[in-house]
């Protein structure tokens, strides 16, 4: 039927003389073979599994609006097809009256071919759709207008049976499949405790069974509201399933795994987690522990010096340690998963912090350690230059060793020392020798 279906299309004729033998032989031969594949694709059409399948379903909504008008036009069709076949046969008759048609068949046969003899009764067979207007008793058709409106039919007709037949072939079977696969994750959930009110996930799989059982039912009912029609398509069925909610339900499903995953997960090494978490706790209040004995230490070496205070140990993370302990053995995973995730962060945390506090109270006796490095190193220099016996040098060492060797010490006036012994033999190593009466009294 034209570009919208399999039916052929006459073209178009202007009124002319009347056709000779060969022209009428040649049309009938034409029309024989068109009759033939009009019928085959009514035939097939009629035999769809989508058809089959619509007229046996209890349908609602869009699906069920247009399968009613689809019906009216395939039965159309067939009483267009039944009109079809009786002008080519009253044709086929009035050229079998004889070998060599006179005039009067001549006349009969372009009447019949090109005429509007085609007479098509709607009282039996309802009113067309693609008519506007009021309803009329019957019509009047060339032959060439009638394969144009079975055409028109066949299409409208062709399109919403596969259309509808393409959804049921491709979404109920993959909403099952996915419904296996919640099944599956419904019951492993279960057993780890991600259960409906005591769990998110276990919520979330509720909704997801809960949309999954409605989505089947509106599919099976109405596939046409889950049909997206192709852009610019004029074929029959130009299209695809739309399956935005089943997307997004596996989509749901496939984040409620990956949560189930992880509380398994939990089960499987969760005292493994545990052992590791009491070590890193520990190590944190080992490390605490030796920052308040630097701390002591420092108050009592290092003189006018600001030593940050001590945290206590992290008490509030082994109470919650030991509520994970109960969650293990009472084999409650869905809460266990959460906690143990934010323990071994904390913990994590508080060793740092521990380690930074350490450093913090230790920071004076590191100054110490590297004035009193430096003293050393500047001697040694002195001693390969054989200016280890320089009284000079040697009252300022010994100023700068007292302050750096009693306790407590001051750190300011004990770098200052440092950095005067350090100039002292730099000058001697420079060959310039002391500067000053001043500097070789040795006085500060």
């Amino acid at each position: 039927m034209g570009v919208a279906g399999p039916f052929p299309s006459y073209a178009a004729r202007p009124p002319g003389p009347v056709m000779d033998r060969d022209e009428a032989d040649r049309a009938l031969a034409r029309l024989g073979a068109e009759h033939e594949a009009i019928e085959t694709s009514l035939l097939a059409l009629q035999d769809h599994a989508g058809r089959r399948l619509l007229e046996g379903a209890e349908l609602t909504g869009v699906t069920k609006e247009r399968w009613s008008a689809t019906e009216q036009s395939i039965t159309l069709l067939w009483s267009y097809f039944d009109a079809y076949t009786g002008a080519l046969n009253r044709a086929r008759e009035v050229r079998a009256r004889r070998r060599q048609p006179n005039r009067e068949d001549l006349v009969a046969l372009t009447e019949l071919l090109r005429g509007q003899g085609v007479t098509v009764a709607h009282a039996a067979a309802g009113h067309d759709p693609s008519i506007t207007g009021p309803a009329r008793l019957s019509e009047h058709f060339t032959l060439e207008d009638l394969v144009h409106r079975m055409n028109e039919l066949y299409a409208r007709s062709l399109d919403m049976v596969v259309a509808s037949d393409s959804v049921w072939s491709a979404m109920p079977a993959r909403i099952d499949l996915l419904a296996a696969e919640l099944r599956r994750t419904y019951s492993l959930a279960h057993s780890v405790g991600v259960r409906p009110g005591e769990h998110p996930a276990g919520d979330d799989l509720e909704s997801i069974v809960q949309e999954l059982t409605t989505l089947r039912v509106q599919v099976i009912s109405d596939p046409l509201a889950f049909w997206l029609p192709g852009p610019g398509s004029s074929a029959p069925g130009g299209g695809r399933p739309d399956t935005t909610r089943y997307d997004r339900a596996a989509r749901a499903l496939d984040e409620v795994r990956r949560e189930v995953e992880a509380v398994l997960a939990v089960r499987q090494d969760a005292e493994q987690r545990l052992v590791q978490l009491r070590d890193v706790l520990s190590r944190a209040d080992r490390t605490l522990a030796e920052a308040r004995a630097a701390r002591g230490e420092v108050l009592a070496k290092i003189a006018a010096s600001e030593v940050p205070a001590v945290n206590g140990p992290p008490t509030a993370l082994q109470e919650r340690l030991a509520a994970a302990s109960e969650y293990r053995r009472h084999a409650q995973w869905h809460r266990l998963s959460p906690l143990l995730e934010s323990l071994e962060q904390q913990a994590d945390e508080e060793l740092l912090r521990a380690r930074e506090q350490l450093t913090a109270v230790t920071a004076p006796l590191a100054v110490r350690a590297e004035l009193r490095g430096r003293l050393d190193a500047y001697k040694a220099k002195v001693a390969r230059h054989g200016l280890a016996e320089d009284p000079f040098l040697i009252e300022r060492y010994d100023a700068a060793r007292r302050m750096l060797w009693s306790a407590p010490c001051d750190l300011r006036v004990a770098a200052l020392t440092v950095q005067r012994y350090q100039d002292a033999a730099l000058d001697m190593l420079a060959g310039r020798g002391p500067s000053g009466p001043e500097d070789r009294r040795g006085h500060p």
